[in-house]
């Protein structure tokens, strides 16, 4: 079976195993002995009543079935009770670790999820494989093995009385074992690939649909949307019509049966138990209603069978993500000495995969209180710059150093010395203290209201209906693209980095508010060193140095007024700039 092979090869599940196997251990164990004892209950209440029925002389003859029965019928609710508690620990346990195991892993590579998966696939990896995993044990392993374990002692014990009829349990409880799971894992196998693809494609389409949603309404063709949409939600429910009879033919097959199960173990235990009014025919109702509380053990297997599948698909992703950097093991915590001086040497980037490296033979350096502009086109490398400084990546080539210290190594030390804002930051779905607390947990309400003040906002956080506890809506749409900006820089300033990386935070903002932010960020952050990636002019003349990237390679470099008045190429970008086209 394919889900066994990914299972010799999978490193996110199989290693647990081994950590928590005495849990495990017990949790089987423990499940076997709810089962035991609920059907030594029916075993004994069945000799009892027999027995009673027969007018025993004394009562002292019935006694010992009367304790047996209330032992198991204590021993069923507590066993079950403990097997619940250990099996879900162990399962919580496990799934504790697989989401932090998963955080780590997407944790590493953040900065580009998005440029490698689609919307919805950290939702989709944290709460259906991870759940899938969970339900594997809780629905599938537990139960599976367990009813292997009863099916041996059953065949045994049925074996000691009879060997030739043991044989034949054998052969009929192996039919609700083996032969039912394996034909619903192959007969269900097509549908519910169909049914995952339907699944995908709705999905896919309603997330591609709900994000251009405005597009649909302005051409006036909702009616279309809603049609197919329809349509696409029928063939699904089709689907799951189909899987839901298939279900209920093979229930009622398995319930038949065990239903000749009963009935032989009627006639076999009337032909080893002869005779009446007592004696071994007493056995006779102890053997057949042992059977029921069976069924609860054995008719769950082919529902778990056909859910290998989803397991299956859950456990490939999770072993497609890339495992832990093992460069981890050479990351520093030494606490660096200001001032900071990045350094950049040699400096060379190829993407995985990819054709053409981003980045070649750079060389800089950034010198501490430096104001420093970074241009260049879109895909010229200029990002990429930024995450390497960062050190979110580690250099092909060459070094990206902070007082000597390479900046991947520091790993999350970095944000000690160096800020980013972004093209879009991000406001939480929470108080807006909450989310200036992101920089620094522990600030003060004044402290807030001190960067608040700084950065312009004193009076609209003033006017909002709970100040600093407001909620922010999600995605903070509450405030303009200006107002988040602003908040963004207010989390930098409480953060207090030496260092602060401005990726192109203008470039969606119209001229007036651009401007505004402009001379808010050079007076905040007059005492740092600032790093500003943009392919605006605007602002440029309060940089002390600005450089322009071209596929990848330093094209020139110098302080705006040496540029403006010697250098041909800047000459000309000021130009385009200010809408005037040179003439060739």
């Amino acid at each position: 079976m394919q889900l066994f092979k990914l299972f010799k090869q999978d490193s996110w599940v199989r290693p647990f195993l081994k950590k928590y196997r005495r849990s495990l251990i017990l949790a089987l164990i423990l499940g076997f002995a709810t089962f035991f004892c609920a059907s030594a209950l029916m075993f004994n209440s069945g000799y009892l009543i027999s027995r009673s029925a027969a007018l025993p002389e004394n009562i002292l003859l019935v006694y010992v079935p009367i304790v047996l029965t209330r032992a198991f019928g204590i021993g069923r609710p507590v066993f079950r009770y403990l097997e619940r508690l250990t099996s879900h620990n162990w399962v919580l346990r496990l799934t504790s670790r697989l989401r932090l195991k998963l955080y780590q892993t997407l944790e590493q590579d953040a900065v580009f999820f998005k440029n490698q998966h689609q919307t919805g696939d950290v939702l989709g990896l944290l709460s259906d494989d991870i759940a899938h995993l969970q339900n594997l044990y809780l629905r599938t392993v537990f139960p599976t093995v367990i009813a292997w374990l009863i099916y041996v002692f059953i065949i045994l014990a049925l074996g000691w009385f009879s060997w030739w009829f043991g044989l034949v349990m054998l052969l009929f409880f192996g039919i609700i074992i083996f032969a039912f799971p394996l034909w619903s894992l192959l007969a269900t196998a097509a549908r519910q690939e169909q049914r995952k693809q339907l699944r995908t494609q709705l999905y896919t389409e309603l997330t591609d649909n709900i994000l251009g949603v405005s597009d649909w309404i302005f051409s006036q063709r909702t009616t279309d949307y809603l049609t197919t949409h329809q349509q696409h939600e029928q063939r699904l429910a089709e689907v799951k019509s189909q899987l839901q009879q298939f279900d209920r033919r093979r229930d009622f097959m398995v319930q038949v049966v065990f239903g000749i199960i009963a009935i032989m173990l009627l006639v076999w235990s009337s032909f080893r138990f002869p005779g009446s009014h007592g004696g071994a025919a007493n056995w006779i109702a102890a053997f057949v209603l042992s059977l029921f509380p069976l069924v609860d053990a054995f008719a769950p297997l082919s529902q778990a069978a056909e859910e290998t599948n989803i397991y299956q698909d859950s456990l490939k992703r999770l072993n497609q993500l890339p495992a832990i950097a093992a460069a981890t093991a050479g990351e520093t915590n030494q606490v660096l000495q200001g001032p900071y001086t990045l350094k950049i040497e040699r400096l060379h980037f190829t993407y995985p995969q990819a054709a053409t490296p981003a980045l070649q033979q750079l060389n800089l350096t950034i010198k501490p209180g430096e104001k420093l502009a970074i241009l260049g086109r879109s895909g010229s490398g200029k990002t990429t710059l930024a995450h390497l400084l960062r050190g979110d990546l580690k250099p092909t080539g060459g070094s990206v150093t902070l007082n000597g210290q390479p900046t991947w190594k520091l790993a999350d030390q970095i944000s000690r010395y160096i800020g980013v804002l972004h093209q879009a930051p991000y406001l939480f779905h929470t108080t807006l203290s909450n989310n200036l607390r992101l920089a620094d947990e522990n600030a003060t309400d004044q402290q807030l209201w001190d960067v608040i003040e700084r950065v312009g906002l004193k009076e609209l956080v003033s006017s909002l209906p709970q100040q600093l506890e407001t909620e922010v809506d999600e995605a903070g749409l509450r405030f303009s693209g200006g107002e988040r900006h602003r908040l963004a820089l207010a989390r930098i300033l409480l953060q207090q980095v030496p260092i602060v990386i401005l990726d192109e935070p203008t470039v969606s903002l119209d001229p007036i508010t651009e401007q505004a932010l402009i001379e808010t960020f050079n007076q905040q952050l007059h005492d740092k060193t600032l790093i500003w990636i943009t392919h605006h002019l605007q602002g440029l003349s309060l940089m002390d140095q600005i450089i322009f990237i071209e596929d990848g390679q330093l094209q020139l470099s110098g302080s705006p007024e040496k540029l403006a008045a010697h250098n041909q190429h800047y000459q000309q970008l000021l130009a385009v700039d200010r809408g005037i086209w040179p003439h060739k």
